[in-house]
Parts: C-alpha cells; structure tokens; sequence
C-alpha cells in the first residue's frame, strides 16, 4: 500500500511524490519564470501521466511547447490548396536569421499571447513582451519589403487571459487603458487596438482573430477564414476582383 511505502524508515519521495505536495499559500507570491504559462491541468493529472503505460493525449500534445529556432516549413494541404507555411524564431537573436528572407511574401501571421501583457522579455528584465511585440509589428508593417503582404494578427491565448485578468491588471501595466477591471473582452479589444493603431497606411488592412491554439474547433475556422483572406488577397493583386 502506498502508506506502507511512505511510512517506511528508509523512504525517499519520489518526484511524484513531491509534485503531489499542497503547501497553503496566503497573499501574493511572485515568480521568476512564467507561472501562468504552466498547464496546471497537468499537475491534476499527474496518476495518468505517471502510468508506465501512459500516452499522450491529443490536448497533452497541443499544450506541449518547444521555442521555435531557426526556420521551419510546413507545407499542408487545406482543402485541397497548398500552402506552405514558413515559422520563424521571435526572439531576439532570432530574427537576423530571417528578417531579409522573405521578401513579397504572400501573407505574413503575426502571433500575439495575449497573455503577455504583465511579462518581461527572455532576454531584458525590463522590457514589457507585449511593448516588444508591438515593436516588431511595427518593424514588419512598414518594411518595404512586406508592402504587398497581406497581414494577419492572431492574438492567441485568450483563454490565458480571462485566467489571468481577473487578478493581474492591465491598467498596472498600460496605463492607458481606461476600461473596466477584470474584464477579458475589454482587454482583447484595447491590446487588439494597440496593434492595429501602428499601421501607418490607411488602405492596408490588418486581418485579426482572437484565437486559443489549443481549442481545436477555434483554430480549424480561423485558419478556414484565413485560407479565404490569402486567396482574396491574390485575386486582388492580379486585378481579379
């Protein structure tokens, strides 16, 4: 029995063991690291991942996270057209590997966390993530290279904000922001503004989706909608339409 193993004189606690310690907490605790990005889901469920016989679910694997480095093509096939989608790094001492690579490329995605609004950069402990995307969009938008691009914003993890809105503030750290506290919607549509304000080109349009990568459904219309923002944007440029 399992009170026999932990009560015997020469026991050691496994790293199960220890991951299935409460410990009370009262106020606030504040973390180096990115605590709201851990899925405590998987602290839950540490019985079924810790089974020898355990394989991942299709949610473990969508939640499962790897930094993207380098360059990385996906081509795929989305109703019956192909497309070949090209990931690139955003940190940093990524982006000289890729910046001058893809010049008029037919459309450029632009990833958000919505989630970032209160975190710091891997790199700067000083420097807010969300003003540092809000850097490198404008540094996009407005090369001459990425004129003829269609530019599509995803802002991801909006599950991650309605968590973390209700006890992290926006205000605290845009003080600009003049809605209403703990509100999930106010805050998308206020960062969501944000991004779309640095466009300097009144014609260009910014395509944008509120999205959850692990909600399958969400990801499976949006990419949907942006398969028609492409091929729209296509027609238009051989005067089609």
């Amino acid at each position: 029995m399992e009170i026999d193993r932990v009560a015997a004189p020469d026991y050691l606690p496994t790293e199960q063991d220890i991951l299935r310690v409460r410990v009370p907490t009262t106020g606030i605790i504040e973390y180096p690291f990115d605590l709201d990005e851990i899925r405590f889901s998987y602290l839950s469920d540490l019985e079924r991942i810790g089974d020898p016989e355990y394989l991942p679910t299709e949610q473990d694997i969508l939640r499962a996270r790897a930094p993207t480095t380098g360059i990385l093509e996906y081509p795929f096939d989305l109703d019956s057209i192909i497309f070949r989608m090209v990931d690139v790094g955003g940190q940093r001492s990524e982006r000289r590997k890729w910046i001058h690579c893809f010049e008029n490329v037919t459309s450029i995605i632009f990833l958000v966390a919505l989630s970032e609004y209160d975190q710091i950069l891997f790199e700067s402990e000083n420097e807010n993530r969300m003003e540092e995307s809000k850097a490198l969009f404008k540094t996009i938008i407005t090369y001459p290279w990425f004129q003829h691009s269609s530019v599509i914003l995803f802002l991801n993890k909006k599950d991650l904000l309605e968590e973390k809105i209700m006890y992290s503030h926006l205000v605290d750290y845009f003080p600009e922001y003049d809605g209403p506290q703990r509100d999930a919607i106010a805050a998308r549509e206020f960062i969501l503004r944000m991004f779309v304000d640095l466009n300097p080109d009144s014609e260009k349009i910014i395509y944008s989706h509120f999205t959850c990568a692990t909600d399958t459904e969400n990801i499976k219309f949006v990419f949907a909608a942006v398969k028609d923002t492409i091929l729209q944007s296509n027609l238009r440029e051989y005067n089609l339409v």
